[in-house]
């Protein structure tokens, strides 16, 4: 059987929605910008892409069109390089990387570019009309806020308020260290004057959270600093198969070992990325304490904390260069932006398995896990 590996992988910088500085960068743009340096720095050559695979969550107005082909004329592909545009929401553009992993497994073909956009900047507030609009009265369990299933997830796990600011300041530290380090410049592509991320936070302190309001229920824990903010970026990785990665003497980041996708309820959806990582560790024959790295993206504090307890996960290999929360959540990006940086991580701390995985809204999880190459 054919084996995938990531053989590349590029962001730009995440920014808040309406008030950063890629608010006037049209999605297509900032993705082709993602793409053309992925294909720069790895030296792929364009002929031998069979697809880009893009994810999206809200496919409207700039968003739609298939942004997957409309990338192609941006970034002056061969006219025989196909695109398509993927929607699994949040889990968008780690979708994108099972389905060219799937591809190369059937041998067709060897050479794709996976990756994902979202400008929040242009998602209507409220997000669109619903497309199920009597859900309420004959389904009331398909459309909930996704702060109110935070919510619910932090009253199941009793998670409180104080536990999931800790965990948030935590991950702007992280981040924040690691933007003083460098460890986001070999993935940061610069969009204009735009090279890094805007969204960390150093200082946070309990005492600076202690102050904010809540968000989504009076009664509850979860504040916006507990919530991933609204963000533009794009991410993209280059999956390969691996023989074809060797002979091209392409840097091969990380093979995929097994990939996973599982529902679960609406109203606690949050909780996805245990089911998706169980059945990712099957399938991998592994358990996590296999697991060296782990890319886990923070929606919330509470469903990110409830997820590393049910789980069983080292909080110490969660997020190491910070996660969602510091850096923003572009839904279509982040699945290959987690993807991507467990892979690289895996090559800087010299390890051997990494998991990446998503809570995804109506209720799903997905995950990837990935190996080192020797």
């Amino acid at each position: 059987m054919f084996r995938a590996v990531i053989a590349g992988y590029s962001r730009s910088p995440f920014t808040m929605a309406r008030k950063g500085e890629l608010i006037d960068v049209k999605p297509v743009n900032l993705l082709a910008e993602v793409v053309s340096n992925l294909v720069s720095k790895t030296k792929i050559n364009k002929k031998e892409i069979e697809d880009i695979i893009v994810g999206c969550a809200f496919q409207t107005g700039e968003q739609c069109f298939n942004i997957g082909k409309l990338v192609t004329f941006l970034t002056d592909m061969d006219i025989k390089t196909s695109g398509m545009t993927v929607d699994r929401w949040c889990g968008s553009s780690m979708e994108g990387i099972h389905i060219a992993a799937g591809k190369i497994a059937m041998g067709s073909g060897k050479v794709f570019i996976c990756g994902g956009v979202e400008s929040m900047t242009r998602v209507t507030t409220g997000f669109d009309a619903m497309p199920y609009p009597y859900a309420e009265k004959e389904n009331p369990n398909v459309y909930f806020s996704m702060g109110t299933t935070a919510e619910n997830v932090a009253k199941q796990y009793s998670i409180s308020r104080t536990e999931q600011q800790e965990f948030a300041i935590s991950s702007h530290q992280k981040a924040s260290e690691a933007q003083s380090k460098g460890n986001f410049d070999n993935e940061i592509v610069a969009i204009g004057k735009c090279s890094q991320d805007s969204n960390i936070r150093p200082n946070s302190n309990q005492e600076k959270l202690d102050g904010l309001k809540l968000a989504f229920d009076q009664n509850g824990t979860v504040t916006a600093a507990t919530s991933s903010p609204l963000t533009d970026g794009a991410a993209a990785t280059l999956i390969c198969e691996e023989q074809y990665a060797k002979d091209n003497n392409l840097e091969i980041l990380a093979r995929i070992v097994s990939t996973s996708v599982q529902g679960c309820k609406a109203d606690t959806m949050g909780l996805g990325p245990i089911g998706a990582t169980q059945k990712a560790l099957a399938r991998a024959k592994l358990s996590i304490k296999d697991i060296d790295i782990v890319e886990l993206n923070e929606a919330f504090a509470s469903q990110s904390l409830a997820c590393i307890k049910d789980l069983d996960i080292d909080p110490n290999k969660v997020n190491l260069d910070g996660g969602a929360l510091a850096l923003g959540h572009p839904l279509g990006a982040t699945g290959a932006r987690i993807t991507g940086k467990a892979a690289q991580l895996l090559k800087r701390e010299n390890k051997k398995y990494a998991l990446a995985s998503q809570c995804i809204g109506l209720g799903m999880g997905i995950a990837t896990i990935i190996e080192s190459v020797d």
